[in-house]
Parts: structure tokens; C-alpha cells; sequence
């Protein structure tokens, strides 16, 4: 999927923090990417790398919902609703 203007600025910036935190090699960082199977985060990875993106992106996120991320894409998903709710606000 090719995104363009914000949604790919959110993208870009996700995957900044995901390679400065987990530091996956040159493998592309794409939406269907999953974070234990593809990326080979582990679960202090995973609190560093939710610390990380919820410092990128001025947002927090519950440990219930960190628990929830298995994939790029819902991390995404989850960023852009919460942008968008703060642009409505």
C-alpha cells in the first residue's frame, strides 16, 4: 500500500523510532510487518518501543492497548485515530 501526505508521514516517523529501537536491518518497515515474528521484538522491545513512539508522536498509550499492537499496521492505525481526534479537538 502506498500512502501519501500525512498518513505517510506517520509511516516515516514510526519507522524512525521502530529501526532506532529494534534496529531491524534494512528490511523495509511495511504495515503487515508483525513486531515478535518479523521484527524480533521482544517484550523489552516492545516497552521501549511503545515509550519511544508515544515520545515521537506526543500521545500516550495504555498498557492494554501496547498489549494489543502485534503488527506496524495497528500501531498505525491506533496513531492516526489519535492524531485525527486531536485535530478535531
Amino acid at each position: 500500500m502506498e500512502l501519501s501526505g500525512p498518513d505517510a508521514v506517520i509511516l516515516e516517523k514510526m519507522d524512525k523510532v521502530i529501526r532506532e529501537v529494534l534496529k531491524p536491518g534494512a528490511a523495509p518497515i511495511t504495515l503487515d510487518k508483525r513486531f515478535k515474528e518479523d521484527l524480533g521484538a521482544d517484550s523489552l522491545d516492545s516497552v521501549a518501543l511503545i515509550m519511544a513512539l508515544e515520545e515521537e508522536f506526543k500521545t500516550s498509550i495504555s498498557e492494554e492497548q501496547a498489549r494489543s499492537f502485534t503488527s506496524v499496521g495497528g500501531v498505525y492505525d491506533f496513531i492516526k485515530a489519535r492524531l485525527v481526534a486531536a485535530k478535531a479537538s
